[in-house]
């Protein structure tokens, strides 16, 4: 098992490459299986997560090629599907069930395995199996796996009101509708930027969808979709960490690829703890606007609202800042299990349910910490940049899900990190 060696201290300053988004591309890849032409995906993101999704495909039947290094994929599903999504692929990963809405609209029937628990609290799928019942689906729970079939063997439209804004089910119910008969019509839609994303993919292969970016899409049903190409949209997630690098340590950072209106309440929030974010001709060029940080009060919400996957960085920057901030979690319940971890450098953070309160420290000091998930790790690395001496941060097997070359990418702009074998 590897760990991440940093030696805190030293402002930073170049460029960082933003890649394209891992939720994107893992939605995206499945829309492969609704044509039998070939879709094409680049700017793809090189990470653990889009392996164990070309895994799940190509169980499938699914043809996928990865080119340029990884940054492009190349799919095809022309032949024989295979129905059934089997537990030992979709166990490792969240995305996997949204494999069911495709298998249901092409072939009319599938069988996936629920996709299991998670680090970050439950996130059931009875409001994609609720939404596919509203389309004609008959969905039953047998021995681990959603036994799913279409009445006469094709899914109906159906106007669907969600009873909070999934973005997983937004999507599955999105490409289920592309084939299915008549109009569709998903009220209280999730609205982040992937599902954008995913939204211009499928017209591009030929699908009627309207609405995407707003809480109502509407999907006109079509007989079949076609081939495409589409590029993947930047990693939002990844941009507003590495935006907190510079942020953090000092110095200044250019995020190449990175675009405000993708993180403006994340902006926002940057600008109040006294960071400075500025649009160049190539990204995002992010510094400190006087050397201090200040405190700042955080709710994580549904996009436009502040990202969840971007609290545990968020709280990583105000263990260091002027005052007191309180950061609410409204998304996941267990999210704070890096709080934890920072307290073991120095940081003073009191946890009581969905609500954390950091009192600002002048320094933190390096220790040996524990990831505990994707966005907890990189959290831990971007704290013990600015602390004093040696962390070392285990298991850092979370961080290859989400950021592809995170250590080059920092040693890149002056940190002083690397990953190690441990013995």
């Amino acid at each position: 098992m590897d760990s991440i060696v940093v030696k805190g201290g030293g402002a930073l300053s170049g460029q960082i490459p933003i890649a394209g988004a891992k939720n994107a591309c893992l939605t995206l890849m499945p829309a492969c299986l609704l044509s039998d032409q070939p879709l094409t995906l680049t700017n793809a993101p090189r990470l653990s997560d889009i392996r164990t999704m070309t895994e799940l495909l190509r169980s499938l039947g699914a043809e996928v090629t990865s080119l340029q290094e990884g940054k492009v994929l190349a799919m095809s599903c022309h032949g024989a599907i295979n129905t059934r999504a089997e537990y030992d692929i979709v166990r490792k990963m969240r995305a996997s069930n949204l494999v069911l809405g495709p298998l249901l609209a092409r072939e009319g029937h599938a069988q996936v395995s629920l996709p299991g628990g998670c680090a970050i609290g439950a996130r059931p799928m009875d409001i994609h199996t609720d939404s596919l019942a509203l389309m004609g689906a008959q969905i039953d729970l047998r021995d681990g796996y959603l036994h799913a079939k279409a009445d006469g063997g094709k899914l109906k439209g159906a106007v669907i009101d969600f009873p909070f804004a999934s973005v997983g089910a937004t999507e599955n119910i999105m490409m289920a509708a592309t084939l299915a008969k008549d109009t569709t019509v998903i009220n209280n839609a999730a609205r982040e930027p992937e599902i954008v994303d995913l939204a211009e993919c499928l017209r591009a292969m030929g699908a009627q969808i309207d609405g995407d970016g707003t809480s109502r899409i509407e999907i006109q049903g079509v007989d079949s979709l076609h081939g495409a190409t589409h590029r993947v949209v930047t990693d939002r997630i990844e941009l507003g960490t590495y935006m907190l690098a510079p942020a953090i340590c000092g110095g200044e950072v250019e995020l190449l690829g990175g675009r405000i209106n993708l993180l403006a309440a994340f902006c926002e929030k940057l600008d109040a703890a006294g960071i400075d974010v500025t649009e160049t001709e190539s990204g995002l060029k992010v510094a400190r606007r006087n050397g201090n940080i200040h405190a700042v009060n955080v709710t994580t919400e549904p996009f436009p609202g502040f990202p969840t996957d971007l609290q545990a960085q968020m709280m990583a920057l105000l263990c260091t800042a002027e005052g007191t901030s309180v950061l609410e979690e409204k998304i996941f319940e267990n999210r704070f299990m890096h709080a934890p971890e920072l307290i073991r450098m120095g940081a003073d953070i009191d946890v009581h349910g969905g609500m954390a309160t950091v009192t600002g420290v002048k320094k933190l000091k390096g220790a040996p910490v524990m990831a505990t998930d994707l966005r907890a790790s990189v959290s831990l690395i971007l704290a013990a940049m600015a602390a004093e001496g040696e962390t070392k941060v285990s298991r850092v097997y979370h961080l290859d899900r989400g950021y592809e070359h995170v250590v080059a990418k920092l040693r890149g702009v002056g940190a002083n990190i690397e990953r190690i074998k441990d013995q």
